[in-house]
């Protein structure tokens, strides 16, 4: 027992993969979705009132006049798509939680919206054709390895006609620098988020020196093998985040501090990109 719980807290290799896709497990992917679909929650979304404010801002950057279709990449219950298809464009969401595309597909059947929602891991997508105006937004960039975030720019790339926009943002290094290192862990005796029935949670948080954070949660229940999650973070000063965006092609049109259009300010916890190819 004592070398099992060592081995839970130890340092995983960077960016090291979950053999658990929690998003698609039953009970995880519906307490997720409880958390999007809560205004008050800045987690899994955020706040309903930014939510309004960013879709509203970005509907004047980018009017769905001039670029009227839209991929809404990890789109989740189709909080953004719902308002940007409210606002004119022509929406296709893409997500990889069957549950979220699931509730999207009704909630937009419900109010006769036009968006198409797919259920596709977007870094393998290839949709036959082209798109006006691409977003990914609440810093689903910087979860992924330096590895996958090529593939995508490189799918995102291809998916844009000539002239196109892309909009996603990023932690900014002001948020990396506020992240401590520690372990905690609690006990459950009637289930949580992660599982139902009694268990265990041990949680672990981790700087690595390139600018990425971890966040692990170990969960030990009976007669169930220990499942470990990851939640990897990468953090982007202005100047990297532009490199990263130019080597695969995009031209940079502007940068704010998050995507509802506020100035570009070192301090702020986030850096929002508006590109074009």
């Amino acid at each position: 027992m004592y070398n099992d719980l060592l081995t839970i807290f130890e340092r995983p290799s960077l960016y090291k993969k979950m053999e658990i896709p929690f998003w698609d497990d039953e009970h995880i992917s519906l307490q997720m979705l409880k958390a999007h679909l809560n205004p008050a929650f800045n987690g899994a979304s955020r706040k309903l009132d930014f939510i309004n404010k960013s879709a509203d801002w970005i509907t004047r950057i980018v009017q769905p006049s001039e670029y009227n279709e839209l991929l809404d990449i990890g789109c989740g219950p189709g909080l953004y798509a719902e308002r940007f298809a409210q606002s004119g464009y022509s929406v296709t969401g893409i997500d990889f939680s069957k549950r979220s595309i699931s509730y999207a597909t009704n909630s937009a059947a419900k109010q006769n919206l036009n968006i198409q929602y797919l259920y596709q891991n977007y870094l393998n997508m290839n949709l036959s054709k082209t798109f006006d105006f691409s977003t990914l937004i609440y810093c689903d960039y910087g979860a992924l390895s330096t590895e996958d975030r090529k593939i995508l720019l490189k799918v995102v790339y291809t998916h844009l006609r000539p002239g196109g926009k892309f909009l996603l943002d990023v932690f900014s290094m002001s948020k990396y620098n506020c992240f401590e290192e520690k372990n905690t862990w609690n006990i459950y005796p009637t289930g949580g988020f992660w599982k139902k029935g009694r268990y265990i949670e041990f949680n672990s948080s981790f700087r690595y020196s390139d600018c990425v954070t971890l966040e692990q949660t170990s969960i030990i229940s009976p007669n169930a093998p220990t499942a470990t999650y990851y939640i990897w973070n990468t953090y982007f000063t202005k100047e990297t985040l532009i490199n990263e965006m130019k080597s695969e092609g995009f031209k940079i049109c502007e940068v704010f501090s998050d995507v509802a259009g506020k100035p570009y300010c070192e301090d702020s916890l986030t850096i929002a990109v508006l590109l074009e190819k």
